[in-house]
């Protein structure tokens, strides 16, 4: 496996493009399912995600062709319809095939998906949402069967404990443009990848209209054609590499930047002391240039986790590492994966005071953070620790970079372009040893965590 190796202090200066959204890209890819017209997307980084949907899309087949930044998809064979755990296992966001393809084959056998190691995150309201529009669902074996005739339209609720469903909604959304009559979906996704998914399918014949809002409107028709589509900039990206010229006082233009989509996030960062300024103010908001650059003191700020437009829990561990340097208390809670707090314990271990209490982790700020070999757990955790080194004392070592490459793309190259000291490295045969675990467990212990919640974070593996 590969490491991030950082020597960490220097400021970030330059331009940076942000790259098309992963978690955009993904459920568009899936709707090349509903039709055995053309489809070809643009602006789409070369991903670890992104090539196993296309592996998991040619299973189904797809003809998936890749040219730099653009996709080519074309069904050529509409008789498969199982999707198999050996291809779905890498990633949870497999599971947006489901809608499209019980739409248009009648039949989908998926199997349960995997993804991040950061708390369970059940398929429940999919599968009500399939269920209301005529689908018979059936688990058996770790796959989840569904089959219709055609499916009907119908009115459906899919909000849930923590809110809506982004995935949720795409899969139903998806579905009921091939379904017959009116399908209203309430409580549904608002976030900026749905109404990307919402464009690109009326651009294919859907008749979609309220994306972005709890109630989507989505009268069926009879087929969908292709078409060619450019994906939306990655907010995510764009705001962790804000996050990277705040921790590190650089001053850095992001091009590409989705304003409009980040809003939330911008008005916190504007409150610790990040300056987030469109070079020019008429600018389209949904894929501006803007410069980042901060003040040399950060404060502290109480940030919530909240589905779209509150602020997105896909950033909430990169804020974590910004607030760790701020000059007082910060308050984080996470409203949507309550269990996402594993980059704690390493963070702890460069030097963080970070106390953690449930779903919620008080943060004392610190002059500097220190180097340290750390372990990523997941993939936001892992541009969490190299934003951290970036800024850190010393040499930083990050080990399971695998878990960046699923959602940013060579991100040592664009950090190393900026002015970082970081370079991608093989990772010595030799793994850490058992009783290496319990030498880092009082700062463990400080975050909030049991010993053997401690150990899990250090030793977890992503997807089973």
């Amino acid at each position: 496996m590969d490491q991030f190796r950082i020597q960490g202090g220097r400021r970030l200066n330059g331009r940076v493009t942000v790259e098309g959204a992963k978690n955009a890209a993904l459920p568009l890819m899936a709707a090349s399912l509903l039709t055995t017209g053309r489809m070809r997307l643009t602006n789409v980084g070369p991903l670890a995600d992104i090539r196993n949907l296309g592996t998991l899309l040619e299973r189904l087949g797809v003809a998936v062709h890749f040219d730099d930044d653009t996709i080519t998809l074309n069904t050529s064979d509409e008789s498969c319809t199982h999707a198999p755990y050996e291809v779905v296992k890498t990633m949870r966001a497999s599971i947006c095939v489901l809608g499209p393809m019980l739409a248009r084959r009648r039949r989908a056998v998926v199997s349960m998906p995997g993804g991040c190691a950061f708390g369970t995150r059940p398929i429940d309201l999919h599968l009500k949402g399939l269920a209301k529009l005529g689908a018979r669902i059936e688990l058996d074996g770790g796959n989840v069967i569904a089959s219709c005739d055609r499916l009907k339209g119908a009115t459906i609720f899919l909000g849930g404990p923590n809110g809506s469903t982004v995935l949720g909604t795409a899969n139903v959304m998806s579905a009921a443009t091939l379904a017959e009559g009116r399908t209203v979906i309430e409580a549904a996704a608002c976030e900026p990848e749905i109404v990307d998914l919402a464009n690109m399918l009326n651009r294919m014949g859907a008749r979609i209209r309220g994306a972005g809002t709890p109630r989507i409107v989505i009268d069926g028709v009879e087929a969908l054609g292709g078409c060619e589509h450019r994906v939306m900039p990655d907010r995510i990206v764009a705001g962790t590499y804000a996050i990277a010229a705040a921790m590190t006082n650089g001053d850095i233009v992001l091009d590409d930047f989705p304003y409009d989509s980040l809003l939330a996030a911008v008005d916190h960062l504007a409150e610790v002391g990040v300056h987030v300024q469109k070079v020019d103010p008429n600018a389209d908001e949904s894929r501006c240039s803007v410069r980042v650059s901060c003040n040399r003191v950060l404060r502290p700020s109480i940030i919530t986790t909240q589905p779209h437009p509150g602020f997105p829990t896909d950033l909430q561990a990169q804020f974590m590492a910004l607030l760790a340097l701020a000059d007082g208390n910060s308050i984080v809670t996470e409203k949507i994966y309550t269990e996402r707090f594993l980059h704690v314990a390493e963070l702890s271990r460069m030097g963080a005071q970070i106390y953690r209490q449930g779903s919620t982790a008080v943060i004392s700020g610190v002059r500097q953070l220190r180097g340290a070999p750390v372990m990523a757990s997941d993939l936001r955790a892992s541009a969490c620790l190299v934003l951290a080194g970036l800024a850190a004392e010393g040499e930083t070592v990050v080990s399971r970079v695998y878990h960046l490459d699923r959602g940013y793309s060579s991100m040592e190259r664009v950090l190393k372009a900026l002015g970082a000291s970081i370079e991608r490295v093989r990772e010595s045969k030799a793994e850490p040893a058992e009783d290496a675990v319990p030498a880092i467990l009082p700062s463990i212990r400080g975050a909030g965590l049991t010993a053997r919640a401690a150990q899990g974070a250090v030793t977890s593996t992503p997807d089973a």
